[in-house]
């Protein structure tokens, strides 16, 4: 921001006898920021005062306009009416704007007198004699850019007058100012007449300055003027000269004094050739200047209308027409051509600097770089972001290594001893300098000599002093190379923001975003990207103290940008992760067991000398043919993507942290974010889950394809400093829940309901049968062909991706899902048992008696109901038990030690332990995928459906009839075509053989909830079974008996799956040869079958 403190001297009063001068310094506020604010305000329809557009204030507007600054009210009622009623809100909110126009008409450059300007002996005062000048022409010009300040300024005085009776007292003045300067530089020209001495001592001083600046990139190189390492022998000397603080000056601001100090005292222009040639140099340069923030001048348009209705300014015509054909054609050019050099020089610096940070001491030279990289944007261009990326590297370097700087500019020259006081107080300052007050970290102020300097140059460089700063060029040369190194030394940070600062692009805000987006989009630039959000951190410093109302806007403004190129950044990244990550999924199915076969099968095909593909058909590339390179030029996508990425990161990975506007940023964190939203994107969508077909990929291969996506990211961490195992914990420990932090289904919801309602459904109808004998579902041959085959999802490697995938949280949210089926279940069972409850008492108590039980049998209903369900929750069981068993193999790999203790809990419970201990015990070793004795997930589920309306002994009485039904209805599965054994599967087609995990899991968490005893429970219900079975045996009727010895064989089954119950329990109910028979005929069966 241009902030201007302006200091106008002015000699008051001088005496010959006391040698004393009073000199009265101003603090001038920032107008231009005043004014250019009000100029925005009045051209934003959005911002503009309401007034200015509200229609019932049109006529009074235009009336007001059209006779300023004259004020009519008597004769004029009728249009000044509605005035009337809204004068007290138009004074109050109108009387920012009236008197910011007041402030502009007291800001006055006085005149000097006779003062000596000379940019290289009193630098101060002459550099803010033409800031001065600078900051009234730039002031009057925005006034007169405002096209609303005659409404404004009348609607006010109306209002006012209306309000007291009188106008207000500055209106006359300000009213007559507005009229006069309606043309700004040409009424300026007229009131600079009495400083055109002054003005242009002040500007010829500069011609030894500005061409020395002002040189084209071939001259830069040729002099080698940017390098620290052109002469070896000199890289340790400091960097001398005798205009030290003009070679800091911005060039920027030496083209406006030239430029538009000359229009103000044109008349040098005709009798000063260096005059003429300087302002020639300034006027090629450029077409135009930048007064403001984003409002600029064209030069050679308004110097060429101004000079046209002058006599005898032909000649400068001409001249300006020159020079803007000049600048036209060549300066483009010519800034180009600097930038690329800057390019070139500024990474040599940075590079030579960051290796010996020792350099920035001697070598001041980089505050002159900054400053004319400075420059070099306003020329916008693709390369910005490099530019700006070494800018900023270097500003780190000098915050970074200040210290440096202060050992090497502590030493500074002491200058012979006046007489005077403030001599004297300069030497007294400088002797007392040490190196000890370096190293023991004092800080240093030397405002108060800078100051006095100051005033020693107004003092000295007034006609008639008795001391000429004229006469003693020498000292202020030494006391100018003396102060600019005092700020080497205790304003570090003001130096850089005067050199290098960049806030002007936050009134370009469109053009700086494009300028973002296509560095992103060139590879090679994109490693500079982070010098964008960098940037933002300059913007503050473009706010004023007395201007706070815009503080907000603009730190909302730097805070919005910031965070913008920050996010894009990381999604830009996040992008290219995603390309090789797709890439590497890619190459990794292509190692899938899946793909072999085709393999396998030509290998065959070919040692058989058997032709079985079509002629032409081209052959499959083995995998890992990516990786064989012939030539090293040969590009691929993946390596593209991994240069681009590594180009990105190294811009994410640049700077820890940035504060913007007391806000920090830490870029890294933008990264981890994006990865870990797009990580649970891609993993969700891996699943290739469709809900219209049920269609779901194998565990085993999302599990694949989730290795290789996480292979890749572990990779990001050679790039960037970033956690990424705290990504994964946070998006695979969500995987494990059923909604993840967004709402949004995840891989433990989706498998859970395609298993229950997919793969299991299937089951129930008869599609597919649980096959012990190989641990896994599998599909039975039927009519209608499933769209999935069961084994493919079922066995115990697939069953142990999915554990590996969802983890201890997911299997048991899978768990509880399946107990919540069962639970539905149970609930049913217990419907029918209360519908047969008299019946089934009786045959509780009557299975001693055959024909009792017999006649009893007939009455019950849903007999085949009740098997079925079991049946169901044998099979859901099953399930469970592969999924647990798949748990209990991935967690033993993982963690065996764990695991062992856990399973060294389980077995060493003793026999009196209290049940609920015992349950805690139970549900642990349930989590880590260990076989209980009773289902702790199982006793929670059916516990959760005790009713209110029944007594716990009736619930226990429904418990033990349930039982009793399922005991006294196994006979009529012999009838069952589908209820044969098959050896081969060590099963039923049907799933019957499920039924003795059911039974045993059933009774055990009934008789836990009502806290029966499990065993003598388990016994009545084996001995109503082995009695009931064994009345089939009796029966001549085939139909009935068809399956007789593959329903004996539950008996064997459902003894074997019981912890309670043993094979000498079963040889009393139930004599062994028949179980032995029944094997010798089923498997004879089997044999004659498959014959």
């Amino acid at each position: 921001m241009l902030t201007y403190h302006f200091i106008a001297v002015k000699r008051v009063h001088s005496q010959r006898s006391s040698g004393t001068s009073l000199f009265i310094i101003e603090l001038e506020l920032p107008q231009n920021l005043k004014c250019s604010k009000a100029a925005k305000a009045c051209g934003d329809p959005k911002a503009k005062p309401s007034y200015l557009i509200d229609k019932n204030l049109e006529s009074a507007v235009k009336f007001i306009v059209r006779k300023f600054p004259a004020v009519e009210t008597r004769n004029n009622n009728q249009q000044l009416a509605q005035l009337q009623k809204e004068k007290s809100e138009i004074l109050k909110n109108l009387a920012l704007y009236y008197f910011t126009f007041v402030d502009v008409m007291e800001f006055k450059v006085s005149d000097l007198l006779k003062f000596f300007f000379d940019i290289t002996v009193n630098f101060d005062l002459t550099k803010n004699y033409l800031d001065l000048i600078i900051t009234y022409t730039t002031l009057m010009i925005l006034l007169s850019r405002i096209e609303e300040r005659k409404a404004i300024i009348g609607l006010y005085n109306y209002a006012h007058e209306m309000t007291h009776g009188a106008s207000d007292r500055e209106y006359p003045r300000l009213g007559q100012m507005i009229v006069d300067y309606e043309n700004p530089l040409k009424k300026m020209m007229e009131e600079f007449v009495p400083h055109s001495k002054s003005l242009s001592d002040a500007l010829i001083s500069l011609q030894m300055v500005y061409p020395r600046r002002n040189l084209s990139a071939d001259q830069w190189r040729n002099a080698q003027l940017l390098s620290l390492i052109s002469a070896p022998s000199t890289m340790l000397n400091p960097a001398q000269s005798d205009t030290m603080p003009c070679e800091y000056l911005s060039l920027d601001a030496m083209e406006k004094w030239i430029i538009f100090g000359f229009i103000l005292c044109h008349g040098v222009l005709n009798s000063d050739a260096t005059a003429l040639n300087l302002w020639k140099l300034a006027l090629q340069s450029s077409s135009c200047l930048a007064l403001f923030r984003d409002e600029v001048f064209h030069i050679h348009k308004a110097a060429e209308d101004l000079f046209v209705n002058i006599r005898g300014y032909n000649k400068r015509i001409n001249d300006i027409r020159e020079c803007k054909e000049a600048a036209v054609s060549h300066a483009g050019s010519m800034h180009r051509e600097r930038r690329k050099f800057l390019r070139s020089a500024l990474k040599e610096l940075a590079t030579v600097l960051s290796d010996q940070p020792g350099l920035l001491g001697p070598k001041t030279l980089i505050f002159f770089i900054l400053r004319v990289c400075k420059l070099s944007f306003v020329f916008l261009h693709r390369h910005i972001a490099e530019l700006i990326f070494y800018m900023e590297e270097l500003r780190a370097h000098v915050r970074k290594y200040g210290p440096l700087l202060l050992l090497l500019f502590q030493n500074l020259s002491v200058c012979p001893e006046d007489e005077s006081i403030i001599m004297s107080s300069f030497v007294n300052t400088m002797t007392s300098l040490s190196v000890k007050q370096v190293e023991d970290g004092e800080v240093f102020d030397f405002r108060g000599m800078r100051l006095d300097w100051f005033r020693l140059q107004a003092y000295t460089s007034v006609s008639k002093a008795s001391l000429g700063l004229a006469d003693h060029r020498e000292l202020g040369k030494m006391m100018n190379t003396i102060i600019f190194h005092t700020k080497m030394v205790d304003s570090l940070v003001e130096m850089l923001v005067e050199t290098s600062d960049l806030s002007i692009f936050c009134f370009y805000s469109r053009a700086f975003e494009k300028m973002f987006q296509q560095c992103l989009e060139l590879p090679s630039q994109s490693r500079y990207s982070i010098a964008f959000p960098l940037l933002c951190t300059h913007f503050m410093s473009c706010t004023h103290e007395l201007c706070p109302e815009e503080r907000h806007h603009i730190g909302d403004r730097s805070l919005s940008l910031c965070n913008m190129f920050l996010d894009e950044m990381a999604k830009q990244a996040r992008n290219l992760i995603t390309d090789i990550c797709t890439e590497q999924c890619t190459l990794s199915d292509q190692l899938l067991p899946k793909h072999c076969a085709k393999t396998i099968s030509q290998a065959v095909n070919k040692k058989s000398k058997k032709q079985t593909g079509k002629k032409g058909e081209p052959e499959r590339e083995k995998p890992g043919v990516e990786s064989m390179r012939k030539n090293r030029l040969v590009v691929t996508n993946l390596d593209k993507l991994h240069t681009a990425l590594s180009e990105l990161c190294f811009s994410i990975n640049y700077v820890p942290n940035m504060v913007v506007w007391e806000h920090t940023f830490t870029p890294r964190e933008y990264l981890t974010s994006h990865l870990e939203i797009r990580f649970t994107k891609s993993i969700v969508g891996m699943t290739m889950y469709n809900q219209a077909t049920q269609e779901i990929a194998k565990p085993s291969e999302l599990l694949t394809s989730v290795r290789a996506y996480m292979t890749v990211l572990q990779s990001i961490e050679n790039y960037v400093q970033i956690d990424i195992t705290r990504v994964f914990n946070n998006v695979l420990l969500q995987q494990t829940q059923h909604l993840d932090s967004h709402g949004e289904p995840t891989i433990t919801s989706l498998y859970t309901n395609w298993y229950l309602e997919t793969l299991l459904r299937q089951v129930s109808n008869g599609h597919i049968a649980y096959f012990p004998a190989m641990k896994a579902f599998v599909n039975l041959p039927t009519e209608n062909e499933l769209t999935f085959n069961a084994e493919e999802y079922s066995d115990i490697s697939e069953m142990r991706a999915l554990s590996e995938l969802l983890g201890p949280y997911g299997m048991k949210f899978l768990s509880e899902s399946l107990m919540w089926h069962i639970s539905s279940q149970v609930a049913e069972l217990k419907k029918l048992v209360v519908e047969n409850v008299e019946v089934l008492t009786q045959m509780r108590t009557s299975f001693d008696k055959p024909d009792q039980m017999a006649a009893l049998f007939k009455r019950l209903s849903s007999v085949d109901s009740v098997l079925k369900r079991m049946t169901i929750i044998g099979v859901i069981l099953s399930f469970r038990s592969l999924a647990q068993e798949a748990l209990r193999d991935v967690l033993s790999y993982h963690i065996p030690f764990l695991v062992s203790s856990i399973e060294d809990f389980k077995d060493h419970i003793p026999r009196e332990t209290d049940m609920k201990v015992a349950m805690n015990v139970y549900e642990l070793s349930s989590a880590a995928g260990l076989p209980c004795e009773i289902d702790p997930a199982l006793v929670v589920a059916l516990s959760s459906q005790k009713s209110e309306n029944i007594s716990p002994e009736e619930e226990y009485k429904i418990a033990c009839l349930l039982m009793v039904f399922v005991a006294v209805s196994l006979p009529t599965l012999a009838s069952n075509v589908m209820s044969q054994y098959s050896p081969a599967i060590e099963g039923h087609c049907n799933n019957i053989h499920c039924l003795a995990k059911a039974i045993n899991q059933i009774a055990a968490a009934l008789f836990t909830i009502h806290k029966g005893s499990i065993e003598d429970r388990l016994k009545e219900f084996l001995a109503l079974a082995s009695s009931s079975l064994l009345k089939i045996g009796q029966e001549t009727d085939k139909t009935t008996t068809r399956n007789r010895e593959s329903v004996y064989l539950l008996l064997d089954m459902i003894v074997q799956e019981s912890p309670f119950l043993t094979m000498d329990l079963l040889e009393s109910c139930f004599p062994y040869v028949l179980l032995r028979n029944a094997y010798h005929a089923v498997y004879k069966q089997s044999i004659t079958s498959s014959a």
